[in-house]
């Protein structure tokens, strides 16, 4: 899988929004990691941010 597809993953079976910190707790994932895929995501407009800081699927 993907690390993108496990921030996506992650995101989705949280059914909250979530900051990058607590993404990289329940993924087990890096946080620079985490923090490409999120980058990538926005710009593929794959996550919003509901409020600063947090993001969910979109």
């Amino acid at each position: 899988m993907d690390v993108t597809e496990k921030v996506l993953e992650t995101m989705r079976a949280a059914n909250e929004p979530l900051n990058a910190g607590k993404i990289t707790e329940l993924s087990g994932l890096d946080r620079k990691d985490v923090d490409k895929a999120m980058t990538k995501l926005k710009k593929e407009e794959k996550i919003v941010s509901p409020k600063r800081c947090y993001w969910s699927p979109a």
